[in-house]
């Protein structure tokens, strides 16, 4: 049958995956709207009439591959507003941008997104995950479930008395799934069945009455179905890996306690640290992607996956009431990208340094590696070296310079623990087999030399018992180990003056001595904008710098060369202002640059994204 009954006011209808059809039972037929759960190719519309259905108001996609949206043009032409997984959600209304980038020769991406649709469609807007959305009278709880994509989610639907899940692609039958080729995301790795592992048992947690799947019969036997996929899948997950991998352990206790009211998220891809305190509230250090199975090629949205799978354990084995403060140690993604979930779902307020929040707050200001993809302004501004409480705990943020130039390292005494959370400063391997720790320096990240001579020096002022890292060990401290710092930061710079010109030409590691910000920015054709070009003097004397800019054919700025007397190492800006003439994607403008005799040519560039006159 193409149309069947699966609850009241429930419908499946029969098409290139099942379409569900759910309205408010209550409402008079005839005038009752509808919500759909995914699309496929549009039949549903053909059944609005005999299901007294007046017309489809919203439709939720549980993922973006084209058997469940391909229909997607018949939706808007209809007046549905579309809602999409936010972490999918440029495989919707931006499309054509996967198809115009994805890699094709000696492409070792296996994830499924040439599945995606053909054309973008609009999207009203990405579901809240963990809340609940209402549409015509219809109220549905979204719960993030990757595996069958790494973007997947699931709506929970609460009528009569039970609970029904709409899941997609994540089950087809008990313990079977539609394909397990949708789930390898990377070449010979096992992230997206080990993903299905984590979203069954967690689905498992919410007290089914049935499972709605995109393929499949209705199972109404929930519990067997998805304890019976986790079990299988993670018996496939162990047999494409030299060791088992506990998977529901993971789940049940995620955390290592470090001292009694300190702990370590062992799940997350960068460590994240839990503060507990004697109100019952949580204060976490660096939050990125919890509870991950892996880092997938792509640097994509849809290739990254923020969700909150550790938190029940948190509240059921330390009685946590609250998640109310998260502090990043610095920018990078696999440290903040879960932040702005915490704050949307959880209330988490977000402190965050004076030095890293512009950065955090703009993403495209600089040309740095691993940022988020939207802005995530502070909701406090933490000044550095001075002392802040949050509860019963006292915590300094100190400037912290090395491993990027905005990053912190946080002091704190827990449990008569002097602890220092110092982020990706060093490689930390623990002592382990007789080797040493690294200095994790990156150039793109504006390492410069001495930013190790003087975190080593900061650490002997703050004297930690604990130094707690990003993705190592932690490790206790002693003179030993300071001792080793110290060394290692005069090693690094020693190092990097043999192989630099430093005192003819001081440039730096980085490369570079002038920058144009922002680096990145939206512009309109006609219209002008605004930029500061940096430029310091590298020279062991002083300087005049000239700086004259270079645009495409016909664009238009404020001045044809700009001149700036400069003392050694000084840096002055300059202010420059483009009229860009033409749209186009991430069109190019750039400086050229000679500081006295030094001809650095087009040193720096910046990318605009130039829209057409209004």
């Amino acid at each position: 049958m193409s149309v069947t009954a699966v609850a009241r006011g429930v419908w499946r209808i029969a098409d290139t995956c099942h379409v569900y059809l759910v309205v408010d039972p209550d409402s008079p037929p005839g005038e009752r709207d509808a919500v759909a759960i995914d699309f496929g190719s549009g039949l549903a519309l053909s059944h609005l009439a005999e299901l007294g259905i007046r017309r489809i108001t919203d439709i939720f996609m549980t993922h973006h591959h084209r058997d469940q949206g391909q229909g997607l043009p018949l939706a808007v032409a209809h007046g549905a507003r579309i809602h999409v997984p936010p972490v999918e959600r440029e495989l919707f209304d931006r499309v054509e941008e996967m198809w115009e980038g994805r890699q094709l020769d000696n492409d070792y991406n296996l994830r499924q997104d040439r599945f995606s649709l053909l054309e973008s469609v609009p999207v009203h807007a990405s579901v809240p995950e963990y809340r609940t959305v209402v549409a015509a009278g219809v109220a549905l709880f979204v719960l993030p479930t990757p595996g069958h994509t790494i973007g997947s989610v699931s709506y929970l639907l609460d009528r009569d008395g039970e609970r029904l899940a709409f899941t997609g692609d994540l089950v087809y039958a008990p313990g079977k799934v539609w394909s397990l080729a949708a789930t390898q995301w990377s070449y010979t790795q096992t992230e997206g069945p080990a993903m299905t592992v984590l979203s069954a048992l967690l689905l498992h947690r919410y007290h089914l009455s049935a499972i709605a799947p995109s393929h499949g019969d209705v199972m109404r036997d929930p519990d067997h179905a998805l304890e019976l996929l986790a079990q299988t899948m993670q018996e496939y997950v162990d047999s494409r890996r030299s060791y088992p991998w506990d998977l529901r352990a993971r789940l049940e206790d995620p955390f290592i306690a470090l001292t009694p009211h300190l702990l370590l998220n062992r799940t997350a891809m960068s460590c994240s640290y839990v503060v507990l305190s004697e109100t019952g509230e949580a204060l976490i250090i660096d939050y990125g992607y919890d509870m991950t199975t892996g880092l997938v090629l792509g640097q994509e949205r849809a290739a990254r996956r923020p969700w909150l799978a550790s938190l029940p354990a948190l509240r059921e084995l330390y009685a946590v009431t609250r998640i109310s403060v998260a502090l990043p140690t610095h920018y990078h993604d696999d440290h903040i990208a879960g932040m702005p979930l915490l704050r949307d779902v959880e209330g988490t307020e977000l402190w965050i340094p004076e030095n890293v929040a512009p950065t955090m707050a703009d993403p495209w200001l600089e040309d740095l590696p691993c940022q988020w993809y939207d802005p995530i302004v502070a909701d406090r501004v933490l000044p550095l070296g001075e002392a802040f409480t949050w509860n019963e705990y006292t915590i300094t943020a100190h400037d912290q310079p090395g491993h990027t130039l905005y990053a912190v390292a946080y002091e704190m005494q827990i449990d008569g623990v002097r602890v220092a959370f110092t982020g990706d400063q060093q490689e930390g391997l623990g002592g382990r087999d007789g080797r040493r720790d690294i200095m994790n320096y990156q150039y793109r990240n504006l390492f410069r030399l001495g930013d190790y001579v003087r975190s080593a020096e900061l650490y002997r002022r703050i004297g930690p018992g604990l130094m707690a890292s990003g993705h190592w060990d932690p490790r206790w401290v002693d003179e030993e180990y300071l001792t080793y710092l110290s060394e290692s930061g005069r090693f690094v710079d020693d190092l990097h003056e043999r192989l630099l010109p430093e005192d003819a030409l001081a440039i730096g590691p980085s490369g570079q001595t002038a920058r144009i910000l922002p680096y990145r920015r939206n512009a309109v054709a006609g219209q002008s904008a605004a930029y500061s070009v940096r430029v310091r003097n590298p020279l062991p004397q002083a300087a005049r710098a000239r700086i004259t800019p270079v645009l495409p054919l016909g664009w238009r700025s404020s001045g044809e060369e700009f001149e700036i007397d400069l003392e050694p190492g000084e840096e002055s800006s300059v202010q420059l202002t483009v009229t860009p003439a033409s749209p186009g994607r991430r069109q190019r403008i750039a400086i050229d640059v000679a500081i006295g005799d030094l001809l650095l040519g087009q040193h720096a560039e910046a990318l605009l994204d130039v829209a057409k006159a209004p």
